[in-house]
């Protein structure tokens, strides 16, 4: 009897960094940094490393889970193993898949509304081409995918470093203005810091995408914890410095004002145009629509591969090797919330559905650890860690449920 066809495992450590990279920065911090500028003021430098430090807790978390079990629908894997729930489990799977659908229909209809201020087309067709395209990529290959996103998020990180290195030269102020950077001990400054840390805690949310594409990596194991952790700290890093030049080179009101504060930066920084900075953010757009169906596309062939949901979606085309049909099921989800649901309808929801996933996977992973302390081969970080994962998060799930209902 023939086997069937498995996934090709096509990604390395480089690739899948930038995999990473790809849906962790996309084009939210090309705005963010004035919304987190209104909240913190000049401390917002150090908002988005206190954000990097929160999200560390459940990013070692997912690079230990992605170590002891490198498999598609990897939260859902995750969940099974701690918790012993296979309905539970099935719950987060489908809870990732939605997910991934509902920013994908976000983006593809944000990037349609930039378009249509280039050519004049009904907004459904611009729908439909955009994902019908994403779609093709998608199913062509995850090496060719890979390649193509890893171009992509090449240009960001690029945007971001240039508008950093434009803004090098406030840096000469640092040393005088060091002191007003770091929070002070007023209840005032810490409740506009803390509320910054909840927006930039958003810029930071990801990386969890690379553990659904584990079965396409090579040496998964290994490979998928480091590539997590070196994606949080290269964002972190671009963040930090970001954040630094903006609040130095422009007045924080004009910041906090302004729908592409980037574009400002750069217009006041060099003197030259900052339209191309917006340019790259739509770009960025697309790349993190893309990244979202192979995202989404992994966790319905995994579901279907452990048997959760019907096997078709497991199938796996024996050419691309890539899970054709789950991506075409996955973009037709797409294109049915984008045609029918408003932009912020999609939008609201996706933190909160992504802060329960991370929520269940640390305390999975804290049940875990107390049956299975040590794996052999697995890379293992103190226990801890999960707890104060399984903490943050829910704690940041009731702010934002808090700030919804406000």
């Amino acid at each position: 009897m023939a086997e069937h066809p498995s996934l090709k495992r096509g990604l390395n450590l480089p690739l899948l960094v930038l995999y990473g990279l790809g849906t962790t920065i996309g084009a939210g911090i090309y705005a963010l940094v004035g919304k987190v500028a209104g909240s913190a003021g000049l401390q917002a430098p150090f908002a988005f490393l206190l954000s990097a430090l929160l999200v560390a807790f459940s990013a070692f978390s997912f690079a230990e889970m992605a170590s002891r079990l490198p498999r598609s629908a990897g939260e859902a894997v995750y969940v099974h193993a701690g918790l012993g729930r296979r309905h539970l489990a099935l719950l987060v799977g489908l809870l990732v898949i939605l997910a991934g659908i509902v920013s994908c229909a976000t983006l593809a209809r944000g990037f349609v509304g930039y378009l249509q201020e280039l050519v004049e087309m009904p907004a459904w067709l611009g729908i439909v081409l955009v994902v019908v395209l994403l779609g093709g990529v998608a199913a062509w290959g995850i090496t060719e995918s890979a390649l193509l996103a890893a171009l992509v998020t090449l240009l960001e990180a690029g945007g971001l470093v240039y508008v950093v290195w434009s803004g090098s030269g406030a840096l000469a102020a640092l040393p005088e203005v060091w002191p007003q950077l770091l929070p002070r001990l007023e209840g005032g400054v810490w409740l506009g810091l803390l509320s910054a840390v909840v927006i930039a805690f958003y810029a930071f949310i990801g990386f969890e995408d690379m553990v659904n594409v584990a079965e396409e990596v090579k040496d998964a194991g290994r490979t998928l914890p480091r590539a997590i952790l070196l994606t949080l700290a290269v964002t972190a890093l671009l963040y930090f410095l970001v954040g630094l030049v903006a609040v130095l080179a422009v007045p924080v009101a004009e910041l906090a004002g302004s729908e592409a504060p980037l574009a400002l930066l750069i217009q006041r920084t060099t003197g030259g145009s900052g339209a191309w900075i917006s340019l790259i953010a739509v770009v960025a757009v697309l790349n993190g629509a893309l990244i979202q169906i192979i995202m989404a596309a992994r966790v319905l062939y995994g579901l279907g591969a452990q048997g959760w949901l019907p096997q078709v979606f497991s199938r796996v085309h024996p050419r691309r090797r890539t899970p054709v049909l789950a991506t075409a099921a996955v973009c037709a989800a797409v294109l049915v919330f984008a045609l029918l649901l408003p932009l912020e309808t999609l939008a609201r929801g996706t933190s909160l559905v992504t802060l329960t996933i991370f929520f269940f996977v640390n305390l999975a992973l804290w049940r875990l650890k107390a049956r299975d302390p040590r794996p052999p081969g697995a890379v293992v970080y103190p226990r801890w860690i999960s707890l104060c994962g399984f903490l943050v998060c829910g704690g940041v799930f009731l702010a934002e449920v808090i700030r919804l209902l406000a």
